[in-house]
Parts: structure tokens; sequence; C-alpha cells
């Protein structure tokens, strides 16, 4: 069990300011000119609803994603995309967990997004209402409640394996509480590593993940540090995506 010291979660969470771009939540309603035009909210992403001013939220999500890094097929982007808001979501939890030891309820219906936004994710919240900062918290609020929906839409909607999926989320978790360079960060991260979600998706003792986010598929994208390549495959077999 990580015991954390307890702070109260001010309403700006201006603590996590400090520790870079990927572990800023902004709050609707909270300081002057923080409101925003209403955005999509991640409930509606992950029921696929139609935006009126995006169309498909997803869609055009992983279309800009695309576009930016001049992806070949559109699942590629699709992984990115998921890698970079799964990032963000543990980042969040997990530097509100070091920083209070409270974490904000981060349901999907109260987390908006703008899929207009460069990377990383431009997330806001319209409320901040505390919660446990244990890993079974954190588990259900953004492994159950984010990641598992996402998931399942992304297999749908662009064929990704579910070993691609998992990976991309136990490597996006390793990457924050690495960011954090924090015991307490550490130590949720081992636990929530262990869930039956992630159990397995990485190395234990290296951490390199046993998939691949497709990265090296983008012009001149070689592979990542915790790649299950050591160098980009000649060819794109299916087997490597999950």
């Amino acid at each position: 069990m990580v015991l954390l010291l307890v702070v109260d979660l001010d309403p700006d969470l201006a603590a996590l300011r400090p520790l870079g771009a990927f572990f800023v939540l902004r709050t609707i309603g909270g300081p002057p000119g923080a409101s925003r035009p209403a955005l999509p909210t991640l409930a509606q992403v992950y029921e696929n609803q139609v935006s009126d001013v995006y169309g498909n939220t997803l869609t055009f999500r992983v279309q800009k994603v695309a576009a930016a890094l001049r992806a070949p097929e559109p699942r590629i982007a699709a992984s990115i995309a998921h890698q970079g808001l799964a990032a963000r979501l543990w980042s969040v939890a997990l530097g509100c967990a070091v920083r209070y030891g409270h974490i904000p309820d981060l349901a999907p219906h109260r987390l908006h997004w703008d899929p207009e936004a460069s990377a990383p994710d431009d997330l806001w919240l319209d409320a901040v209402t505390p919660l446990p900062a244990d890993a079974g918290t954190i588990a259900r609020v953004v492994l159950h409640g984010h990641l598992e929906p996402l998931a399942a839409l992304l297999h749908t909607e662009y064929r990704l394996a579910g070993g691609l999926l998992w990976g991309n989320a136990g490597s996006a978790l390793v990457g924050a509480f690495r960011q954090l360079g924090h015991p307490d960060a550490r130590a949720l991260a081992a636990e929530l590593l262990a869930h039956p979600l992630l159990a397995g998706t990485l190395d234990s003792t290296t951490l390199r993940r046993r998939s691949c986010c497709l990265y090296y598929r983008l012009p001149g994208g070689g592979v990542c540090g915790d790649c299950c390549f050591t160098r980009a495959p000649r060819s794109s077999p299916r087997g490597a995506s999950g």
C-alpha cells in the first residue's frame, strides 16, 4: 500500500503546472479566462457520438494526427493518438496522487476533450471532486472508466489488436511515473501494472513492452525506446501489432 501526503485539491489543480504539459489539467470555471466553448466529453467520444462541430470526434482526431505525422494508414495514427491520450490520463492521475494525495473524479462525462489541439491532448474537467489516490481507485477511474471503452472503440473502428492497445497503456503509465521521478508514483504504477488488463504487457524486469505501437511505420519513425523490436522491421508483419 502506498501512503501519500494528503493535501486538499485546489479548484485550479495548480500544483500540476510545474510538472509539465502532460500533467496539467484545465478546469472549467477555474481561473479567469478558463471557460471554453462547449467541447465533447470523453463519454461522448467513447459512445461514438457525432458532434455538430467535429462530426465523429474520434475520426476527426485520428485524421488530425495522421496529417501531422504523415501516417500511411489510419490505424497507425489511431495507435499514436491512443497512446497520447492514455499518457495524459495516467499523468494527471499520478501527478495528483503525488502532489495532493487525492485524484479528482475523472469520469468520462466530466472530462472534456479538444480533438483539434496539438499534443499533448487538451483536457478540461468540469469540477474538482476528490477521490482516494490508491491504485484500486486509479484503476477504476483510468483503466475501466477510460482506457477500456476507448480500446473497445479503437479495436472496432481501426482493427487495432488488444495487445497493442494495452501495450500502449502500459508504456504510457511507465512514461508518466518516470517523468514524475517520485517513489510513490513508482509504487502506484507497480500495483497498476499488476492489474489483469496490464499484466504481461511489459517485461517485468526491463519494462520493455511486448507489442509495438506502429510508430516505426511512420516516415522516418524508427523504434521507440521500449519497443519490442530493437530495430524497425523491413516489413509490417501482422503479428507485430498485438
